[in-house]
């Protein structure tokens, strides 16, 4: 919802560093980077250790805005760049729950966390479906000036709206049950928008 307003404001406070590590470092190699740190947030959801689980959560977030500011800013933005960035968001998007229901067993956490994961399935299709009928009218991204790869067609669920929901993951564990299908819900109304846009735009 958030992320229209917050990516041009992102490029401009990253753009010093950015520009910096445009002339040394490949965007995809902070991509990367970025995804490691996800995936050991993952793990220390898994361990239990919440505290430095959010810190890598922050810093992977970090990264995952770094890597399209060092792209664009350097002239190294390039489709693969783009795919690979979206591919590594959803696993850790993933990982981060299982760990989350590892630290945390029982019956009502795993099907809490399977009902988040599958509305994400759903999400996924939602967008990137009617994102490629957009770039197919040309209708997407370079005629919308967006800074993505592809367009993203806006809903109440964003990637800033899902750093902070995650975020709360590690600061509240004892409510993870409700945070799940809380964050699932506003997942479905995201869906839900998406394809009333369909109705009234798509033919």
């Amino acid at each position: 919802m958030f992320d229209d307003y917050l990516r041009a404001l992102k490029d401009r406070v990253l753009a010093p560093l950015a520009r910096f590590l445009g002339d040394h470092v490949h965007p995809n190699a902070i991509t990367v980077a970025g995804f490691l740190v996800g995936m050991a947030s993952a793990g220390a959801a898994a361990a239990g250790a919440f505290r430095p689980g959010l810190a890598l959560w922050v810093v992977n977030r970090f990264l995952d805005g770094l890597d399209g500011s060092v792209a664009r800013l350097s002239g190294r933005a390039s489709d693969f760049g783009a795919y690979l960035d979206i591919v590594v968001d959803f696993i850790v998007y993933a990982a981060i729950p299982i760990g989350l229901i590892i630290a945390t067993p029982g019956r009502g956490p795993a099907v809490a966390a399977t009902v988040l994961v599958a509305s994400f399935y759903v999400n996924a299709a939602s967008w990137m479906y009617l994102a490629a009928l957009l770039e197919r009218r040309a209708l997407g991204a370079s005629a919308t000036g967006e800074l993505t790869g592809v367009t993203m067609p806006p809903g109440l669920i964003g990637g800033t709206e899902t750093a902070i929901i995650y975020a709360l993951f590690f600061v509240w564990p004892n409510h993870i049950v409700t945070l799940f299908y809380g964050m699932a819900a506003l997942v479905v109304v995201t869906v839900g928008q998406r394809l009333v846009w369909a109705v009234r735009h798509l033919d």
